[in-house]
């Protein structure tokens, strides 16, 4: 279970990488006022979402403890985000302030799962 474990944890940070990645790609069309959502931010969430729910199921059932009030803002938090993207994907362009909250709840997301123990 061990080994099934840190291969999704694996995928879970090439998700996180996608997203995170994908924003900054865009950073400088962000200061243009010309960034827009690429679909690696969308994959990248919903990779994120699939492999960390299996993470939590996994963990149960191995017996390990799961918190699961940080799970549960960490998957708020990610519900935004896939929220934003998802429904923003198709616009060739989008607000900076809505672009940059996405980056930064990306960010705040990682440091959850780094920080909260």
């Amino acid at each position: 279970m061990d080994v099934l474990i840190s291969v999704f944890v694996g995928l879970h940070i090439i998700g996180i990488a996608a997203l995170l990645g994908g924003f900054l790609t865009q950073m400088k069309a962000m200061s243009a006022g010309t960034a827009r959502f690429v679909p690696a931010m969308l994959h990248g969430a919903l990779t994120m979402l699939v492999t960390g729910v299996l993470l939590v199921g996994f963990r149960e059932v191995d017996g390990g403890h799961v918190n699961n009030i940080k799970i549960g803002v960490k998957l708020a938090v990610l519900f935004v985000i896939l929220a934003l993207v998802y429904v923003k994907r198709d616009e060739e362009h989008v607000d900076k302030a809505l672009f940059g909250a996405v980056g930064g709840l990306t960010v705040v997301n990682i440091f959850i799962a780094v920080l909260w123990h």
